[in-house]
């Protein structure tokens, strides 16, 4: 069984970055491909970013595309999300997910795709 740990959330203004972690422990994440989501009091979890196993294929949504960047490390287990140009619309609690893929090119976006998720960070952004 994976356990997944999101760290790097926080306070930050409006216009500021802030960068997330998601790390892996207990089975490799190099099968897995991996993805970013995030929900917002009242709102229903909302995808955000996903990689491929392979590394190669990211896909993001169109509310955060250009803004925000997906990347992984597989010799250190961890996945990150590179938040820029952060807007108080982007506050919410942001959790990691992991699908667990044959193909190392599929880029999942569904929640009931993924298999694993972490218990979330908090990211606030102030204006």
């Amino acid at each position: 069984q994976v356990h997944l740990v999101e760290s790097g959330g926080g306070l930050v203004q409006a216009g500021g970055s802030l960068r997330l972690s998601c790390a892996a422990s207990g089975r490799a994440l190099s099968s897995a491909a991996m993805g970013w989501f995030r929900q917002a009091p009242s709102k229903e979890r909302e995808f955000l970013a996903s990689i491929s196993r392979s590394g190669e294929n990211t896909y993001f949504a169109a509310s955060v595309k250009g803004r925000f960047t997906i990347s992984r490390d597989n010799a250190k287990n961890t996945v990150y999300l590179q938040m820029n140009s952060l807007k108080p619309e982007d506050t919410a609690v942001y959790y990691c997910a992991l699908k667990w893929a044959s193909s190392p090119w599929v880029t999942p976006t569904r929640t009931v795709e993924y298999d694993n998720w972490g218990q979330g960070t908090q990211v606030t952004v102030s204006s």
